[in-house]
């Protein structure tokens, strides 16, 4: 009898062994700002990874879904100690997020280290994408140069001859009118960077850009800066004689304070909510019944983040012990964006198309309209500094 006992608990020990270890839940870390000033655009980019979630009927793989939100507070230091947190102690499966490119490059290394995937949204650092590229990150965005490689391109088709350049002082602006550099072909005036995120005051760069006499004015200022600039170039008696172009000033979180002074003015994107595949038509739709509002190019990026995300989970059939098999499923994906198509370059960025939009009003509203595909099919400028082939 002592025998046949022994026996039968060996059993439910091994029985029991596979199915303590199997995987329970999806573990996914959101590190994004979701106070302060700029934390319309956190809460855009979890309301679209939510939605997404929703799309997917909560579940990766068959397994439910646990999404740990934390905010990063606009500090690099900050959003270095959630994302160590999100590894350390909550043992997440994936880390998602980031808004800037200052607070990414200070989180992404606990995250490859620790051998954990890092997909991000927005965040558009150029290291990560090109010298300090890994197997464990990903990019449903672009780096900061593209879009305004776009925006240059666009004006050179338009004969623009000369341009006066302002941004912000950090790694994000120095790389965005970097990018625009390299692809200008006419003559660049003159060009400031004012201190970064504390500067709200633009009227001694504008009267500058005045005084230049360019045929037209390129900016970068996200967040609340964007809306000031917008503002103080109308006040400058600027706007509708001296276009303006821009990259990410622009979107549904900010134009219903810029209202008529963001009217006319032209920004590149690689994605914008009148596309009509049934992806975007879906999650834009849903987006506004659900929230009551347009979702921004953030969100679009974090939604499709979160269907990359499902899209591996779901080939693995949630065996996430498995890295390799994570990696080339991730690198595959293999689902529905809301830009159309979608595919990765070899370092893990997106090869993609880039379009210019206008801000027009329609009615009481404030949207912007396609008008043109500026660049198609782009690959990553940084693959080639990349180590991963």
């Amino acid at each position: 009898m002592r025998k046949v006992l022994l026996a039968a608990g060996a059993a439910l020990v091994l029985a029991a062994g596979p199915a303590a270890a199997q995987q329970k839940t999806v573990k996914i870390g959101f590190v994004s700002t979701f106070s302060g000033p700029v934390a319309a655009i956190g809460n855009d980019m979890r309301n679209s990874f939510e939605l997404a979630l929703d799309h997917m009927g909560r579940k990766m793989g068959g397994l439910p879904v646990q999404v740990i939100y934390e905010d990063d507070g606009f500090k690099p230091e900050v959003g270095r100690q959630k994302t160590e947190k999100l590894i350390e102690s909550d043992k997440v499966d994936f880390v998602a997020g980031f808004i800037w490119s200052n607070v990414a490059y200070a989180s992404y290394k606990p995250v490859v280290d620790a051998k954990t995937f890092l997909i991000i949204s927005n965040a558009g650092e150029t290291r990560l994408a090109g010298a300090n590229c890994s197997p464990y990150i990903f990019s449903t965005a672009w780096t900061n140069d593209q879009n305004p490689i776009a925006v240059a391109d666009y004006m050179n088709s338009k004969g623009v001859k000369s341009v006066y350049l302002i941004g912000p002082n950090y790694a994000a602006g120095k790389e965005n009118l970097a990018g625009f550099k390299s692809a200008y072909k006419g003559k660049v005036l003159g060009e400031d960077y004012t201190t970064w995120p504390s500067q709200l005051d633009f009227s001694a760069e504008l009267a500058k850009a005045k005084a230049a006499k360019p045929e037209a004015v390129y900016m970068f200022y996200p967040g609340a800066a964007g809306v000031q600039f917008l503002n103080q170039y109308a006040q400058a008696g600027l706007k509708g004689s001296v276009p303006l172009y821009t990259t990410f000033s622009i979107d549904s979180l900010s134009l219903p304070r810029q209202k008529d002074a963001a009217v006319g003015v032209i920004s590149a994107l690689e994605w914008t909510a009148d596309f009509t595949n049934d992806a975007n038509k879906k999650f834009v739709g849903d987006f506004k019944k659900k929230y009551g509002s347009e979702p921004s190019f953030y969100g679009a990026q974090s939604y499709d983040a979160a269907m990359l995300i499902g899209s591996a989970v779901n080939a693995v059939k949630g065996n996430l012990s498995d890295k390799a098999a994570v990696q080339k499923a991730l690198e595959k994906a293999d689902f529905k964006s809301v830009r159309g198509d979608f595919k990765f370059g070899p370092n893990h960025y997106p090869t993609q198309n880039f379009y210019m939009q206008e801000v027009v009003k329609v009615g009481d509203t404030y949207t912007q309209k396609t008008l043109a595909l500026a660049d198609k099919n782009v690959p990553n400028p940084h693959a080639a500094q990349c180590h991963m082939k």
